[in-house]
């Protein structure tokens, strides 16, 4: 299992435009930011799970282009978070009004809010617990649905606004309730 490499960097005082630069200059690297300022460096998914993700991101995007309610984001995605931290979700989703209200220079780089649906899918070098607290962050920040997708235990944990965590043992489909009208992801191709 490779491990996520976290760096205490506060004491660098790093701006939002020398972190943008910094993921500029090694996009290679996933990379996200805590809200303490630790630099978070995160391995490459294995085959596996960048295939399941592609899934995940195809079928939210199929939904998004009938329904056209908003905007559909992959991992490499960057949002600054109300607590200054830096998150790229394995897919997000936020209302069309959102991303209409961001001017065009916003909406160039790491976008200046939290996505109101999220999906983190664990892959094997993922903590459970990293991911959980990550979750909750989401929450914590203003987005309104997320899904933890827990392949190697075939569990969800779904994330609501003012609600407490649900966990669904090996579903074949997931509902977007009402954050994302008629959305059904189905998880045979993800299991």
């Amino acid at each position: 299992m490779v491990n996520v490499i976290q760096i205490n960097l506060d004491f660098l005082n790093i701006t939002d435009e020398k972190f943008y630069q910094i993921c500029e200059n090694n996009r290679d690297l996933r990379l996200e930011k805590n809200a303490q300022g630790d630099l978070i460096i995160m391995p490459p998914t294995g085959g596996e799970t960048g295939d399941r993700n592609s899934e995940i991101n195809f079928q939210l995007r199929l939904w998004n282009k009938q329904y056209n309610l908003g905007k559909v984001f992959d991992s490499s995605t960057g949002f600054k978070l109300p607590n200054n931290a830096y998150r790229s979700p394995d897919a997000a989703w936020i209302p069309i009004e959102k991303w209409n209200n961001l001017t065009v220079e916003k909406r160039q780089k790491f976008l200046p809010l939290s996505p109101d649906f999220v999906i983190e899918l664990r892959s094997p070098s993922d903590s459970l617990k990293t991911l959980r607290d990550k979750m909750q962050e989401y929450i914590d920040n203003g987005t309104e649905l997320g899904w933890l997708i827990n392949r190697q235990d075939k569990q969800i944990e779904i994330y609501r606004q003012s609600k407490e965590k649900e966990i669904l043992d090996n579903p074949q489909i997931l509902s977007g309730e009402n954050i994302l009208p008629d959305f059904v992801l189905e998880l045979e191709l993800i299991w």
